[in-house]
């Protein structure tokens, strides 16, 4: 472990800790007041309650629910932190682990088979040694659907996959690519005939 190399810091943002954790601090005693004014109704003499019990009851139940909901919603702000990456830290291709990709679909009705494929794809185009990735996908209802769409899959990706990575491509998945404006070679006349080249396979 003396040797490990970094890959990234983690840094605490200070002055997002204090500001959220005092917001926190002071709903907090805030909330207390309102469930003790709450729960004294509970425990009024009965004469001078003037207003009915049931929709009383359901509103401190509802406002209860909120509680919690706000009080969950606080852990990702009670230590804000950021990360530096070093991604010239990472070791040479022959070194980096082999990685396994399972993408899974069951119902192609609920689970469109081009929107898997677009996962398929963009996986199959990851920045990473491609004799190091391999893509599975496993369909548990066994669809024709599936197994058309994967072998069109696989016809497109021989392509595609070589042109996201000749032009350093940040968007992989086709279906995002083409409805996006991202055309980082404008200029040149290569990119734009490759790139229609690409619409119409």
């Amino acid at each position: 472990m003396e040797n490990y190399v970094h890959m990234h810091e983690c840094h605490e943002h200070k002055i997002s800790i204090i500001i959220n954790r005092t917001h926190a601090i002071l709903h907090s005693i805030a909330i207390l007041f309102l469930i003790h004014y709450r729960l004294s109704f509970f425990f009024q003499h009965p004469p001078n309650i003037t207003i009915p019990t049931l929709p009383w009851l359901l509103i401190f139940v509802s406002e209860l629910l909120l509680y919690l909901a706000w009080l969950l919603a606080q852990s990702h702000g009670w230590r804000p932190v950021y990360r530096t990456v070093f991604p010239e830290r990472l070791p040479a291709d022959d070194k980096l682990p082999a990685i396994d990709i399972f993408i899974c679909t069951a119902d192609p009705n609920k689970e469109p088979s081009v929107e898997v494929m677009n996962t398929v794809i963009s996986a199959m185009a990851l920045d990473y040694p491609p004799e190091k990735l391999h893509v599975y996908v496993s369909d548990d209802a066994g669809s024709d659907a599936t197994l058309r769409c994967t072998k069109e899959a696989w016809n497109f990706a021989r392509y595609w996959v070589p042109f996201c990575r000749k032009y350093g491509l940040v968007t992989a998945c086709p279906d995002v690519y083409f409805s996006s404006s991202e055309d980082g070679f404008k200029g040149s006349s290569e990119f734009k005939a490759e790139r229609k080249k690409m619409e119409v396979i």
